[in-house]
């Protein structure tokens, strides 16, 4: 038999639907170190996807069920309708998806990119002399941080958002990643009586507990006139894969129907601490002219405020969806 370990390269063994192949990967260990003195490690095959008109679309997944970096596709060019769908697609296989090296993406091409996908929201608290409302700024520094919270976006508005692209206009010389959390994967990880009770509950997402932090009570109950409580399952389908998933947050959920907030609090306590758990989640390093793009549907996520009292700015597009069910 070959020792799996030669010249400090350690062989994995690889298999894909029930077929072994092998492959080799430098270890940055040495032969002596008792952990590479283990069995084959299992691994899953990754390689490019698909080529499109000449283009080479890759699919670098980073965990088993939730992010991948997409390579080949240049998003300030008007990507073909057949890389649209390969790109939806992605998205709707691993959740969030992240483009590198998009130095030539703009305000008015990254709106463009979006459009492919929906219709694009406007945020209430976006200012209204803005050129491009489509473009939801979300600065932070100093003492000012930015959203550290779990959450899925806008699912204070009866029809929650589709996916939210994002890119980085700012970056912090340190920290400043993002963290996304697979909601489906999450789901899975619960007993089946949680899931029973679960499935039966809906959720109360409000605009302005988050929103209306600081501002009078007056302010505060026009900003609930404009934006009133909605109500949403706390599992819901995902319209496009089937795929059940925990759609309850901490930033926006506060409270159940039909429950006080003493009999909600420990249930919603349960459930959206999901999001934290590491094996549901995926993390992101950004970079100059990176960019990611989510499925709200089926995810959460947060950031890292380890770049503070520096200076990081994102700007948002996000396309509008439909109620949960």
């Amino acid at each position: 038999m070959v020792d799996p370990l030669v010249d400090g390269r350690l062989e994995f063994e690889v298999r894909l639907a029930g077929e072994a192949t092998t492959r080799s990967q430098t270890k940055m260990r040495s032969p002596a170190d008792p952990a590479v003195n283990s069995r084959r490690v299992l691994a899953p095959k990754l390689e490019p996807r698909v080529t499109i008109h000449g283009m080479s679309i890759t699919i670098d997944p980073m965990t088993a069920t939730v992010g991948a970096e997409i390579g080949g596709v240049d998003l300030a060019d008007t990507p073909s309708d057949e890389t649209i769908a390969e790109i939806r697609a992605a998205l709707l296989e691993w959740k969030v998806i992240f483009f590198r090296d998009q130095h030539r993406l703009d305000r008015d091409s990254h709106i463009a990119f979006g459009r492919r996908f929906g219709d694009l929201e406007i945020h209430p608290v976006t200012p209204k002399d803005q050129q491009h409302p489509e473009v939801f700024v979300i600065p932070a520094g100093g003492t000012f941080r930015a959203p550290d919270v779990w959450h899925s976006d806008v699912t204070w508005r009866p029809e929650p958002s589709m996916g939210s692209i994002l890119r980085i206009t700012h970056i912090p010389p340190l920290g400043g990643d993002t963290l996304w959390a697979d909601m489906g994967a999450a789901y899975d990880m619960l007993d089946d009586t949680t899931k029973e009770h679960a499935e039966t509950l809906i959720g109360l997402h409000d605009f302005t507990t988050t929103f209306g932090r600081g501002k009078s009570p007056e302010e505060q109950d026009a900003m609930r006139e404009r934006h009133p409580t909605m109500e949403h399952p706390v599992i819901r389908t995902h319209p496009e894969t089937g795929r059940k998933t925990i759609y309850v947050n901490a930033n926006f959920t506060i409270g159940l129907k039909d429950h006080t907030p003493d009999q909600a609090a420990p249930i919603l306590r349960k459930l959206t601490g999901t999001a934290k758990i590491p094996d549901v989640q995926c993390r992101f390093r950004w970079a100059p002219g990176s960019v990611a793009f989510w499925d709200n549907r089926a995810t959460q996520h947060c950031v890292s405020n380890d770049f503070l009292p520096h200076k990081r700015v994102v700007e948002r597009v996000t396309v509008t969806g439909d109620k949960p069910y």
